[in-house]
């Protein structure tokens, strides 16, 4: 009698975990979420206990090309990331969790981030083929039955002595982004790189920034997200965010994103 209870209880338990590796426990319809960029969209700020928690109703497109239960760091699945050891904490984590709270519909996170990159290599063509990666990441999540809702996009640590440079190139990458999905009014959200000093430049990233908060300006339907009042994660010789600053600026992000939400 034992052993026939003992193996009934083995074949639940395989049964359902079947179920979870299919992703019949995923919602079927997701707002769909794109967090690309270069390490402060990846992620380097600390992971403590406290964001260390499975995301309720936030599911992250994994290495298989499926979803499963969000949990940091969200750039794991990334296909074009540093080693794992280097992904922590990055903005799509709050960003995420407040997209749920004020809109009530699960989300879907297409996250792939490549710490150090450069804009030129998420350029449509390039060589590193960063585009054409983040494209088919996308694609595989839209086909699942998502609706995308929206890129958000942090970068240019690598590229900020020459803000009139990158203006060019973010235009070029947004409009071919928009083309290729077939999404000419895609909302796209940047965000502003860290305001304190670590360029060895008289200017610092003043210029950059100043040329962010602009984008609505030279990119339609975009919007901007500030740094202003966000901590480094070492000292002021880092551009990196920390714990406290990422999870502020997830929820700037949300917040900017939100006036573009559409049901």
């Amino acid at each position: 009698m034992r052993r026939t209870f003992y193996l009934l209880s083995l074949l639940l338990l395989q049964s359902l975990f079947v179920w979870a590796g299919n992703g019949k426990d995923i919602p079927s319809s997701l707002d769909l979420y794109v967090c690309i960029g270069q390490s402060n969209m990846a992620g380097r700020a600390t992971l403590t206990p406290e964001v260390m928690d499975t995301l309720q109703n936030v599911y992250l497109l994994n290495d298989k090309g499926r979803f499963e239960p969000a949990v940091n760091p969200l750039n794991r699945y990334s296909t074009i990331r540093k080693e794992m050891s280097m992904q922590r904490l990055g903005p799509a984590y709050s960003f995420a969790k407040e997209m749920f709270l004020q809109t009530k519909r699960p989300v879907g996170l297409v996250v792939n981030a490549r710490g150090g990159s450069s804009i030129n290599s998420w350029l449509k063509g390039s060589k590193d083929g960063y585009y054409e990666e983040a494209l088919s990441r996308i694609r595989t999540a839209m086909k699942q039955g998502g609706i995308l809702k929206a890129i958000i996009w942090h970068q240019g640590e690598a590229d900020c002595s020459n803000p009139e440079a990158y203006k060019q190139k973010l235009i070029s990458l947004v409009k071919d982004l928009r083309a290729d999905l077939e999404l000419p009014d895609l909302p796209v959200v940047v965000g502003q790189i860290s305001q304190w000093n670590w360029t060895k430049r008289e200017a610092g990233t003043i210029p950059f920034n100043q040329m962010i908060k602009k984008v609505s300006s030279f990119i339609p339907n975009s919007d901007w997200v500030s740094s202003k009042g966000l901590g480094w994660y070492k000292d002021k010789t880092d551009p990196h965010f920390n714990t406290e600053a990422q999870l502020l600026l997830g929820k700037r992000y949300a917040k900017k994103v939100l006036k573009f939400y559409k049901h």
